[in-house]
């Protein structure tokens, strides 16, 4: 079961690697700018999640698997769309549905996982504390990235985001509770939280906010 989640985990990885990758090639960043964002994007939440959880240097310094991961996919997708730019100039126009699901995939992932760090390190009975892991993990990287590109992060503004991490780790939680299969919890959770937020997304849901006109 542990090869399996861990598996997992590296899609997760990958996923977020993907998503703030493209956000760095919109952005025109140099190679060195899109390795640091896709690694900060993949990697930040969980370094968030273990700071709360006492371990430290994170982990993130110890599974090496990981940063090359999120590395290798960076300069895959960097040489990729520089040098396929000429055969197909309005290629990195087209790639918002994919950073958006690849970016709904990892947050899934990190929910679930994150959560699933809690009740391994003994906070099955703090409920608050699990799925306050689950969610600072699938969007620690988010809001690191976003604010290193200068922008309001994705979790304050637009559409359901954050709301999306807690409805997966509360799954999450609430079947691990109840002795349900890891596995099957997890794949559910996963796959709850990736399907809210895509649903968000494509129908433009949004949490209510107060606009100009009303403060006007």
């Amino acid at each position: 079961m542990s090869v399996i989640l861990s598996v997992i985990e590296l899609a997760g990885t990958i996923a977020f690697a993907i998503s703030g990758t493209l956000t760095a090639i919109q952005k025109q960043l140099d190679l060195f700018g899109v390795l640091i964002l896709s690694v900060v994007t993949a990697m930040g939440g969980g370094a968030i999640r273990d700071v709360f959880l006492g371990y430290t240097p994170p982990r993130m310094f110890f599974s090496y698997q990981y940063i090359v991961s999120a590395a290798g996919v960076a300069v895959i997708l960097f040489f990729f769309f520089k040098y396929s730019h000429q055969k197909h100039p309005n290629l990195v126009a087209h790639i918002q549905p994919l950073y958006v699901f690849c970016d709904a995939l990892g947050l899934g992932i990190f929910s679930v996982t994150g959560t699933d760090m809690g009740i391994a390190s003994g906070y099955m009975g703090n409920l608050v504390l699990c799925i306050f892991l689950g969610t600072i993990t699938g969007v620690g990287g988010g809001i690191l990235r976003d604010i290193m590109c200068s922008d309001i992060p994705t979790v304050l503004c637009r559409n359901i985001y954050a709301v999306a991490a807690i409805f997966g780790s509360g799954i999450f939680y609430l079947m691990s509770y109840l002795n349900c299969d890891r596995i099957l919890s997890s794949l559910l959770a996963i796959f709850c939280t990736t399907a809210l937020r895509l649903l968000a997304w494509h129908y433009h849901w949004n949490l209510p906010r107060i606009t100009e006109d009303q403060m006007s």
